[in-house]
C-alpha cells in the first residue's frame, strides 16, 4: 500500500474502533479491546508490504517509475524487534549464577576445602561414612574444572560483583545491582499500591485495572534481561552449570550423617555455621543469603522468560507476575539486613531513586 492509503487507514482506524465499542456494554468490551489493537498492527504491516524493497529506490528516483510522489510510495513500517533479540537460556545461565553467587557469599566452598583439610590431616572424627566417601571422591577427582578466580571474575561480569580484574574487552554489567533493586522494589511497589486500590475499592471481585504501575515493571525488567543478556556470553552457561551441579554435590555431603556427626549438628546449614565460625572468621549471614538467592534467582528466572509486552491486558499482568510479589518482598526484607544493604531507604525511596525522580523533601 501506499503512504497515502496507510494514512486513511490510521485516520479512519480511531473513528471506526469508537463505532464499535460504543454499542458494546463495558463489560463486554475488554475482550475485543486486544484483538482490535492487534488487528490495527497487522493492517500496518500489511501496508508495508507490495513495492517497499524498491521504495527508498523509488524516492531516490532510480526506480523504473523515475520519480514518484511521496504519496505513491510504500508506507516505511518497521516492525519493532528489539524486546525479542533476548537469549533466554543466557538468562537462566545468570539466574544460576546469581544463586551460586549467594552461595559463595554464605562460604560454602569455603567450607568443603577446610572439611578436605582436615581429612586430609586426621583432624575430623570421619572414617567410612558416606561423609568420608563423599570427601575422597572430591579429593580424588577435583571435579571443579572453574575454580575460585574463575568464578570471581564470572560474577564480576554478570553481576559487577567482587574486585576481580577482568581481561580487556570484557564486558561488565556495572548497571546489575541498581537494576535488580529497582526491579524488586518496582514489584514490590506494585503489589502495595494494588493492596490499596482494592481497599479503597471494596475488595477483588470489581474488575478494574489495578493502581499499581506495569509500565514501570516492565520498563525495568527489559533494561535488567538487556544488561545480563550482553554480559553472559563465553563460559558463564557452561561454568553455572558446572558449578551448579559442584554446589549441589557439596550441599549433599555436607548432609551426611557423619560429617553432622562430628560438628554436633542437626543441619547442613549447623554444619556450614560450625565451620565458618570456628575456622574462617564467622560472618556468613547464611539466613539471609539463602533467601537471597532463593527469591533471587526466582525473580531473574521470570525476567529471562517474560517477553513484557507493552499491549499485555493489566489484569492478565497482575496474574502472571502476582507469584513475584512474594519473593520481592523476601529479597528486599533480606537484603537491608545485609552489609551492602543496610543503606536502603525503603520501597518508595529506592523506586523514586531508580527512576531519576527527585525525593519530595528535596
Amino acid at each position: 500500500m501506499t503512504f497515502q492509503t496507510t494514512e486513511t487507514i490510521q485516520r479512519l482506524w480511531e473513528t471506526f474502533l469508537q463505532e464499535q465499542l460504543t454499542d458494546m456494554a463495558p463489560a463486554e468490551r475488554q475482550p475485543y479491546e486486544q484483538q482490535f489493537e492487534d488487528r490495527f498492527a497487522e493492517l500496518l504491516g500489511k501496508a508495508a508490504d507490495g513495492n517497499a524493497g524498491d521504495a527508498f529506490i523509488d524516492m531516490l528516483g532510480m526506480g523504473a517509475r523515475g520519480a514518484v510522489e511521496f504519496d505513491q510510495i510504500s508506507y516505511p513500517h518497521i516492525q519493532p524487534d528489539f524486546d525479542d533479540s533476548k537469549n533466554p537460556s543466557q538468562g537462566h545461565a545468570a539466574a544460576e549464577l546469581f544463586f551460586i553467587y549467594q552461595h559463595e557469599r554464605m562460604r560454602v566452598f569455603q567450607v568443603v576445602e577446610v572439611l578436605l583439610r582436615m581429612f586430609r590431616a586426621g583432624t575430623m572424627r570421619i572414617q567410612r561414612g558416606p561423609g568420608a566417601r563423599g570427601l575422597y571422591l572430591l579429593e580424588k577427582w577435583q571435579p571443579l574444572r572453574y575454580k575460585l578466580r574463575d568464578r570471581m571474575l564470572a560474577y564480576r561480569r554478570a553481576f559487577n560483583y567482587g574486585n576481580a580484574v577482568p581481561p580487556p574487552g570484557t564486558i561488565i554489567n556495572t548497571g546489575f545491582q541498581r537494576l535488580l533493586v529497582g526491579f524488586m522494589v518496582a514489584v514490590a511497589q506494585y503489589f502495595r499500591d494494588l493492596m490499596i486500590g482494592e481497599v479503597i475499592r471494596g475488595g477483588q471481585l470489581i474488575d478494574q485495572r489495578p493502581f499499581g504501575s506495569v509500565a514501570t515493571v516492565q520498563r525495568l525488567g527489559l533494561d535488567l534481561s538487556y544488561a545480563l543478556d550482553r554480559s553472559t556470553y563465553g563460559n558463564i552457561f557452561s561454568l553455572a552449570m558446572e558449578t551448579g551441579h559442584y554446589l549441589r554435590t557439596v550441599l549433599k555431603l555436607l548432609d551426611t550423617p557423619d560429617i553432622k556427626k562430628a560438628f554436633d549438628a542437626n543441619t547442613k546449614w549447623d554444619v556450614v555455621e560450625a565451620v565458618v565460625n570456628r575456622h574462617l572468621g564467622g560472618g556468613a549471614d547464611l539466613s539471609q543469603r539463602a533467601k537471597m538467592a532463593e527469591s533471587g534467582r526466582r525473580i531473574l528466572q521470570f525476567v529471562a522468560d517474560n517477553d513484557f509486552k507493552t499491549s499485555i491486558d493489566p489484569v492478565l499482568f497482575q496474574s502472571v507476575i502476582r507469584p513475584m510479589g512474594a519473593h520481592a518482598e523476601a529479597w528486599i526484607a533480606a537484603y537491608r539486613t545485609t552489609p551492602e544493604g543496610r543503606g536502603f531507604p525503603g520501597v518508595t525511596p529506592a523506586l523514586r531513586s531508580v527512576l531519576g525522580k527527585q525525593s519530595m523533601a528535596a
